[in-house]
């Protein structure tokens, strides 16, 4: 418990069980009482909203977590952080609604959820301007642990006695939207009291941006496959369609980002390893990859045999054609594991940013075109395999570039282990 990389584990799954168990608590009531079809209108709708989501974050999840990471012993340094942070996304929030606004009148498929439109801002800023980078960079997650568990708790108690028909959709993401935001104004706050307030300014905004390009890209690459699959499918299909595929998608990402916060909660110290001990570095990445991996393959063998009496309990009546669907997402949680390990916690600890970008965007680019060809035809079915083609090509091909790159976690930790006996004799 002494350990700064367990307790920031713990904080993140505190937000992890909150954000699985309670996702999945509030599908299988809203799932019933919106049936298929406005289910489907609310997923294509939080889908549109996902890219203003990746837009006003700007990959600072990653990239301001290792800037404070690498200098959380200077508040002068952490105070300029959070101030570049805070402008640079009050500037890419304007820009933001410049986009949303026009996009609103000419995309027919949001056209016609006029009503859901500002409810869905609401709800994609608030989680856009979530202050948990910098709890996560110090290690200290359990303030913004706290606050987001917090706010998904009581919007599941909202939805549960407010949203009672297909009309009350609205309600579902004002209420979310609303309590997240509260639980980040208190996530802000508690961060400006450690290094005091410092107001953003246009020259801070700029160097916060630049440095916070590379992960930008990253976020943009895998945008292309992760986050719009929703949104790019109801523009092909009824919101039916998409409630079948979103319902399992969710399902099959709730099970597939259970390791996630042991990667996350690495990230910093293999951010710090990698340029003081990179061999040690490499021993963490190697264990994170066989353990997580060996539990994430486990996984992905029980949402398989087990889909159709997830789809039962979780979804629904109405919603059986996602049983095919969460099948073939059973794919995700081993190759989702490994990707996160080799790009996340080591590549880009390595500061090979350029590198995972260039591969990401290739995948993005193949799951775009895969569903282009295959959802028309295929519908749902079609969209679940440009999804696991798409992920299958991350992950392969990370591997393989790290082979190439000769900076395979696996041979240097192998090379630590031998020198180390040279090491302690010496």
């Amino acid at each position: 418990m002494r350990s700064g990389l367990i307790r920031t584990a713990m904080g993140l799954y505190a937000i992890q069980a909150s954000s699985w168990l309670v996702p999945l608590a509030t599908i299988f009531f809203l799932a019933r009482r919106l049936g298929p079809e406005h289910w489907g209108l609310l997923m294509f709708m939080q889908g549109a909203a996902a890219y203003v989501i990746f837009l006003v974050s700007y990959g600072f999840t990653y990239s301001a977590t290792r800037e404070v990471a690498r200098n959380r012993g200077d508040p002068d340094r952490l105070a300029d952080i959070l101030a570049g942070v805070l402008g640079a996304k009050v500037t890419l929030a304007i820009l933001s609604l410049l986009i949303v606004i026009p996009a609103s009148l000419l995309v027919p498929a949001i056209h016609r959820s006029q009503d859901l439109l500002w409810p869905t801002m609401l709800w994609a800023f608030a989680w856009a301007f979530s202050a948990s980078w910098y709890y996560q960079g110090l290690e200290r997650m359990g303030v913004a642990a706290g606050c987001e568990a917090s706010a998904r708790v009581l919007s599941l108690a909202g939805i549960l006695v407010l949203v009672r028909s297909p009309n009350d959709t609205w309600k579902v993401l004002a209420i979310q939207g609303g309590l997240v935001f509260a639980a980040v104004l208190v996530e802000t706050a508690l961060a400006y009291r450690q290094v005091g307030f410092r107001m953003p300014t246009p020259r801070l905004v700029w160097k916060t941006l630049r440095w916070g390009w590379s992960m930008f890209l990253l976020g943009g690459a895998l945008s292309l496959y992760t986050i719009g699959n929703g949104f790019i499918l109801g523009l092909f299909a009824s919101s039916t369609v998409v409630g079948y595929y979103m319902g399992a998608e969710r399902i099959s990402k709730n099970f597939a980002t259970l390791l996630s916060p042991i990667t996350q909660a690495v990230f910093p110290r293999t951010s710090h390893l990698a340029v003081h001990a990179r061999g040690e570095a490499a021993r963490l990445t190697r264990t994170s990859l066989f353990v997580m991996g060996g539990t994430a393959c486990a996984i992905g063998v029980l949402v398989f045999f087990g889909a159709p009496f997830l789809v039962r309990v979780v979804l629904g009546p109405g919603f059986e054609p996602a049983v095919v669907v969460l099948r073939i997402l059973a794919c995700l949680p081993p190759l989702i594991v490994a990707s996160n390990v080799l790009a996340v916690q080591w590549m880009l600890a390595l500061g090979l940013d350029r590198l995972v970008n260039t591969l990401m965007f290739s995948a993005g680019v193949l799951n775009v075109i895969l569903a282009v060809a295959l959802v028309p035809r295929y519908m749902h079915v079609g969209m679940a395999i440009a999804v696991v083609a798409a992920e299958a090509l991350v992950t392969f091909g990370l591997y393989a570039v790290v082979r190439i790159k000769q900076v395979d976690p696996l041979a240097i930790a192998r090379l630590d282990e031998q020198a180390e006996p040279a090491r302690l004799s010496a």
